[in-house]
C-alpha cells in the first residue's frame, strides 16, 4: 500500500491545531496525526510507519479495514445510513442481535440489545439488572474499568484521571478488592471484603448485580482466577444477584475464546460487548438471559443512534472474518508468540527491568519495574518506553492503576513477519539498543 506523502512537520503542526482546538480533557498519547490504516499498520501525514500494538484500544481485532467488513459497510452505505431502529427497524440490527445470542456463553434463551458506547453498553446491562431484580445497588472491583459517563465512572475502580473533578459519584456502587497475587491481594481478601460489605454496608437483598472484567483492561490486564469466578458465581446463586461480565475489551476473540467467560466455565446472567464487536465502527452490546432483557418496558432501552446500520453491517463483517478465518486460533498463537518473547526480554536482565509477564490468549501486558527482580511499578519508565516504541515505528499502550504497565492489542489479523518486526522494535527499545 502506499504510504500518505506530505511534507515535514505536518504532525507538529496538526497537534499545535489540536491544542488549540480540542478539550485537554481528550488526551492524546501519540504526538503525531492519523492518515491511514491497513489491517496492523498507521501511516502518520508524513508518511511515517508504526505497528499498531494498541489496535484503538482493542477496537480492532479484526485489523484496520479489513476487506470482509468494509464489503458490509460498502453495501450498507449504498442502502441507507439511518431509520432509528425505534422508528422503523433493519435486518442488519436483528442479524447482529441473532449472532450475539449465538455466541454468548450463556444457556438458555438469549435476548440482546444494541446501542452505541461500552459505557453504554454498561449503563444498560445496570439498567437491565435492577428492571429485573427490582433492586437498586451495584457491586464494582477496585481497578476496573467501565467507562465515562456517570455511573459508568462510579462502577470504575481507578480515581486518575476518570473520577478526578467530577464529584459526586452515583449513588449505590459498592467496590471490594480485585485478587492479584503478586500485589499481595488474594482470592479469600476479595469473598471477605464482599461478607463484609454485606455485614457493614449493604444487605445482599439490595444488590442487583455484580460487575467484573474477566481480565482487567484499563486496570493493569489482571486475569481474574477462575476459584473467583466460581465463587462469585454461587455468591449471585445464593442471594438471587445478577453476575455482569463486562467483556468490552476482553471479547471477540482477544483471549482466544470469542468471550474470556469461556475460559472460566462459568455463566453470566448478562455480558457487555464493544471496541471490536463493529471492526472500528461505534457500536455496543448486552446480551443475556432472555427473561432479563424482556424486564424494561418498551422504549426504556435505546437511543437515536443505537444500533447504527452502517455500524450494524460492519458487525457482520467481523462475525464474517471470525467465520472464515480462524481468528480464535490465530489469537492463541499471537499469544504464544507475545509471552515467549517477553519472558525472554525479562530473562536478560538488561535494560528497563521487566516484573510481572502475563496474559490470556492475545490479550498480553508486562509492568516495568525500578530494579531487576523487583515488584515496584515504574510508571516513567512506561511512559518512556511508549515513546521510545514510537520513535522507532511501534504504537504501544500503557495502562494500570500504577502506570505501570504495558499492554498489547495487537489486530488478530496481524503476519507472524509484522508480529515479530513490532516485537523486535520493543525488545530493542526495553534493552537499549
Amino acid at each position: 500500500m502506499n504510504a500518505p506523502v506530505a511534507a515535514p512537520g505536518m504532525n507538529k503542526q496538526w497537534v499545535e491545531r489540536r491544542a488549540k482546538a480540542v478539550s485537554r480533557g481528550i488526551s492524546a498519547g501519540a504526538p503525531v496525526i492519523a492518515a491511514k490504516a491497513e489491517n496492523s499498520e498507521i501511516w502518520d501525514i508524513e508518511g511515517n510507519r508504526y505497528i499498531d500494538f494498541g489496535g484503538g484500544i482493542a477496537v480492532v481485532n479484526t485489523g484496520h479495514r479489513h476487506p470482509l467488513v468494509m464489503k458490509r459497510v460498502y453495501e450498507q452505505l449504498e442502502a441507507f445510513t439511518h431509520t432509528c431502529a425505534m422508528v422503523m427497524p433493519y435486518a442488519p440490527f436483528i442479524e447482529v442481535c441473532e449472532k450475539l445470542n449465538a455466541v454468548a456463553p450463556i444457556s438458555g434463551e438469549k435476548k440482546s440489545a444494541l446501542v452505541t458506547t461500552g459505557a453504554e453498553a454498561v449503563e444498560n446491562a445496570v439498567k437491565f439488572a435492577r428492571a429485573y431484580t427490582g433492586r437498586s445497588d451495584i457491586i464494582a472491583f477496585n481497578g476496573g474499568f467501565h467507562g465515562r459517563t456517570l455511573l459508568g465512572m462510579t462502577l470504575t475502580g481507578k480515581v486518575v484521571p476518570y473520577k478526578t473533578k467530577f464529584g459526586p459519584m452515583a449513588p449505590g456502587v459498592w467496590h471490594v478488592p480485585f485478587p492479584v497475587a503478586h500485589k499481595g491481594v488474594t482470592i479469600d481478601d476479595t469473598m471477605h471484603a464482599i461478607e463484609w460489605l454485606f455485614k457493614a454496608d449493604v444487605e445482599p437483598q439490595r444488590v442487583a448485580a455484580i460487575i467484573i472484567e474477566p481480565v482487567q483492561g484499563e486496570g493493569g490486564f489482571y486475569i481474574a482466577p477462575k476459584e473467583l469466578m466460581v465463587k462469585l458465581r454461587k455468591l449471585c446463586d445464593d442471594h438471587g444477584i445478577l453476575l455482569i461480565a463486562d467483556e468490552i475489551q476482553s471479547g471477540f476473540g482477544r483471549t482466544g475464546k470469542f468471550f474470556a467467560m469461556e475460559h472460566y466455565g462459568v455463566e453470566p446472567d448478562l455480558i457487555t460487548s464493544a471496541k471490536s464487536l463493529a471492526g472500528g465502527f461505534p457500536l455496543a452490546a448486552v446480551v443475556g438471559r432472555a427473561k432479563i432483557m424482556d424486564a424494561p418496558e418498551p422504549g426504556g432501552i435505546g437511543g437515536t443512534y443505537a444500533g447504527n446500520p452502517v455500524a450494524c453491517a460492519a458487525a457482520l463483517g467481523v462475525f464474517d472474518a471470525f467465520e472464515q478465518e480462524g481468528l480464535l486460533e490465530k489469537a492463541e498463537r499471537q499469544g504464544q508468540i507475545i509471552m515467549e518473547r517477553m519472558k525472554s526480554i525479562k530473562a536478560k536482565g538488561k535494560g528497563m527491568p521487566i516484573g510481572d509477564v502475563r496474559g490470556l490468549g492475545a490479550m498480553c501486558a508486562f509492568e516495568l519495574v525500578t530494579q531487576h527482580g523487583g515488584n515496584e511499578p515504574d510508571a516513567g519508565a512506561a511512559k518512556a518506553l511508549a515513546a521510545k516504541c514510537l520513535e522507532r515505528g511501534l504504537l504501544i499502550l500503557t495502562c494500570g492503576v500504577y502506570a505501570d504497565t504495558v499492554r498489547m492489542l495487537t489486530p488478530l489479523t496481524a503476519s507472524e513477519m509484522v508480529l515479530k518486526e513490532g516485537l523486535d522494535i520493543l525488545e530493542s527499545a526495553v534493552l537499549g539498543n
